[in-house]
């Protein structure tokens, strides 16, 4: 019995063992198979393509060439000029074994998936061999790294080995890497970083350049010193491992500065300063699009921008020609897009910006900065709109005493007065905050917010829920509005309600011969009759309300400012460094912003300091504006059609309608919520001094404020009891009435008249 098993068990095993034989060969025909078709496929080895540097070609918006990004930022060197310093370097942290191996490092290979299987971190396995083949031939793109693509560097690297030497291979290698801040090939770098040769380098600043190619942004000694450091150290650490290096010279190495005998940066750039910003736009877009690095790829980049406006537009910062600006430090930003495709026509980031940095910080589309009361069309009247919770422009608002649901926290408007009952027009038109924030609390936050996502600012709830709460844009890096944000935004309100990505680039033509063109990405983000009556609110802004500034005579156009504020904090410090605190309030802000559009373009205009308590005040809140307007009328020439009213609206005594709603439309809503309000807190004043003004904030409670009467609070209790005719004749008065309104001052025996159009810090 026990010898029949044990024969049945033996025969099991061998059977067992001949699949898993017949199974293994199997793959590795069926692997020979596709490698061998991969291999096929495969690009054929070409010295040119191994030494040259294809330089891409950059056109503007018709069809003109405007930079010529990499042919002249090389510098090659021969093989007898290479220090061996330098050759160890490179080999210690790229390829150890590089004078071992032919073309790929099976053992490297192994060390890699090992590590990638035991780790959280992920290892490489190319070889350096490799690694100059995928610069010659292949994307960099992680997406593109596939086994076809790791076959073909694997079968060109082993006929790389047999064809040149390891020190034409090395050679091919270090002229070839890109070194960061337009420079290729290592030698460039050495003359451009250090105004030395290769050879008159010392060990820390060889292994400074051997470190960079891995990651050139990122390894840039020039604007991320510590993280370059750290590379460099790790160089360091790799030679002394290897045995490349004594203790001596290494301790020593370690000790020197990573910024020792670095230059100041100089670039020879081949293109006009002012294209500047939006070529780094377009250099990121084609990364995006292809993979490929636009300084080696040798293509042709068509592009969306308007040479002349680009340049009008550079003149306008740098010059006082057209702008009284009160210093040269003062910034701005903006962007400039045609709104029935979404293309970026112009783009700006900085005024009087460093001529020795190129592709530097482009603000005009960072988000770290304040919008303000922009926010109030895209994030509480478009989506009350268009959600049917509101269902005219002459919809009925109370701009009365408001807290926050179920808290004692008061919210202000930026004069601490309040006007009573007016329609969404005026409130829109005057950036009052309360019946905003009302507009929001009747759409819902989640309705808001999807709203904003549909116009490609993409919050997180959360971020986007403080951020009401406290009537300002997020402040971060990742979130947030930017000038090319909000032209986007404000361009489907001038379409009809379509958002379109911003795109820098509409066609590449590639080395090879083939092409790609980009068509504007289009989506529904609102209902056309919401588009249209936001237009139609917008445009009263130029024409009666706070943004004046912007008006180019009877244009049709439309738009928003926005005045940002600071904090009791913030402002004892402006108070204590500039003597700003006695100015009256409304009058200082960090951020000043005028968004606006034709029916072909919107333009977004962001003015502040890079620091941020270095306020704007007097003229320096109106230049935004400003800005937009001569830009505006040189882009357009003072004519742009109107807009023609959609179907499924009407017009009543000059406000519009939706169909099927009845032009008495008073708020009910806003008028219930107010009450509520009001029977749940007490009543504060809406008359303070000045001093009192500047030390309060948003979100103080109603104890904190001064108890007294007050005509505006007045006004606002006695229009609970109106008539609807009263409400309507409240509301036609109210524009005329805002360029008469009075604030009084306690701190002074003066009363000070207001207009609407000259202050507006929302608090």
């Amino acid at each position: 019995m026990i010898t029949i098993k044990s024969k049945s068990l033996l025969n099991l095993i061998k059977y067992a063992v001949g699949a898993l034989l017949s199974f293994i060969i199997f793959l590795v025909v069926i692997g020979a198979l596709v490698f061998g078709f991969f291999v096929l496929t495969a690009p054929s080895l070409s010295e040119d393509k191994l030494r040259a540097v294809n330089s891409s070609l950059v056109f503007d918006s018709e069809g003109n060439q405007i930079a010529d990004l990499g042919s002249e930022q090389r510098e090659s060197v021969t093989a007898d000029s290479i220090p061996i310093d330098l050759v160890n370097a490179v080999t210690a942290i790229e390829d150890r074994r590089f004078f071992e191996h032919r073309g790929i490092d099976i053992f490297r290979i192994l060390g890699s998936a090992w590590h990638n299987l035991t780790s959280n971190t992920t290892q490489g396995g190319s070889t350096l061999d490799q690694q100059l083949i995928k610069l010659a031939y292949f994307s960099t793109t992680e997406r593109d790294q596939n086994l076809k693509r790791k076959a073909q560097e694997a079968w060109l690297s082993l006929q790389m080995e047999k064809k040149y030497t390891k020190q034409e291979i090395l050679t091919f290698y270090i002229n070839k890497v890109y070194m960061g801040n337009g420079y290729y090939g290592m030698r460039t770098a050495a003359k451009n970083y250090y105004g030395k040769d290769l050879p008159e380098l010392s060990i820390a600043q060889l292994a400074l350049l051997a470190g960079i190619p891995q990651a050139p942004s990122q390894y840039d000694p020039y604007t991320n010193a510590e993280t370059a450091q750290a590379r460099r150290d790790t160089v360091l650490s790799q030679m002394l491992n290897y045995g490349k290096i004594s203790k001596e010279v290494y301790e020593e190495a370690l000790a020197t500065p990573v910024t020792d005998g670095l230059k100041p940066l100089q670039k020879k750039v081949s293109y006009e300063k002012y294209l500047d910003n939006y070529l780094k736009q377009v250099i990121q877009e084609v990364e995006e699009k292809t993979g490929k690095d636009i300084f080696t790829s040798g293509l042709k980049v068509y592009t969306n921008v308007n040479s002349n406006l680009q340049s009008y537009l550079w003149d306008v910062y740098n010059t006082y020609d057209y702008i009284a600006y009160p210093d040269d430090e003062m910034q701005v930003a903006s962007t400039i897009m045609d709104v029935n495709t979404g293309q970026v026509i112009a783009q700006l980031g900085a005024r009087n910006q460093n001529d020795d940095i190129s592709f530097g910080t482009n603000q005009a589309v960072l988000t770290d900065r304040d919008w303000a009361s922009t926010m109030k069309p895209i994030t509480d009247y478009g989506p009350a709109l268009d959600s049917g919770v509101y269902t005219s422009t002459a919809q009925s608002t109370n701009d009365s005493i408001y807290y926050w649901p179920g808290t004692y926290t008061q919210v202000y408007n930026w004069d601490r007065q309040y006007y009573g009952w007016m329609t969404i027009q005026t409130a829109l038109m005057q950036s009052r905050n309360i019946p905003a924030i009302r507009a929001l609390e009747a759409a819902g936050l989640e309705t808001s917010l999807k709203f904003l996502n549909k116009l490609g600012i993409d919050y997180p709830e959360m971020l986007y829920s403080n951020a009401i709460s406290s009537n300002t844009t997020v402040n971060d890096s990742k979130y947030g509005a930017s000038s090319e944000k909000m032209a986007a935004a404000y361009a489907a309100f001038a379409n009809g309600g379509t958002y379109y990505k911003p795109q820098y680039v509409n066609k590449i033509e590639f080395n090879d011969g083939s092409s790609q063109s980009y068509k504007p990405e289009g989506s529904r983000a609102m209902k056309e009759t919401t588009a249209y009556m936001m237009t139609d609110m917008l445009k009263t802004v130029l024409t009666y309300g706070t943004g004046t500034e912007a008006a180019i005579g009877s244009m049709p156009q439309a738009g928003k400012t926005g005045t940002s504020n600071y904090s009791d904090d913030e402002l004892d410090i402006i108070a204590a460094e500039t003597g700003l605190y006695t100015q009256n309030v409304g009058t200082i802000a960090p951020d000043s912003n005028f968004v606006g559009y034709t029916s072909q373009y919107s333009m977004a205009v962001w003015t502040g300091y890079k620091n941020r308590l270095t306020p704007l005040y007097g003229n320096g809140l109106k230049i935004s504006a400003q800005i937009y307007r001569t830009v505006m009328y040189y882009l357009t020439g003072g004519y742009s059609d109107d807009w023609e009213m959609p179907e499924g609206l009407y017009r009543s005594n000059g406000m519009l309608y939706l169909d099927g709603y009845s032009t008495n439309n008073r708020d009910y809503y806003s008028n219930s919520r107010a009450t509520n309000n009001r029977s749940n807190h007490t009543t504060s004043s809406t008359t303070v001094t000045t001093n009192e003004i500047s030390s309060s904030s948003q979100n103080e409670t109603s104890s904190s404020s001064k108890e007294s009467s007050s005509t505006s609070s007045s006004k606002a209790s006695e229009t609970d009891t109106e008539t609807e005719d009263e409400l309507e004749a409240v509301a036609s008065t109210s524009i005329a009435s805002s360029n008469a309104t009075t604030r009084e001052n306690t701190s002074s025996s003066a009363t000070e008249t207001v207009p609407f159009y000259e202050e507006e810090i929302e608090e």
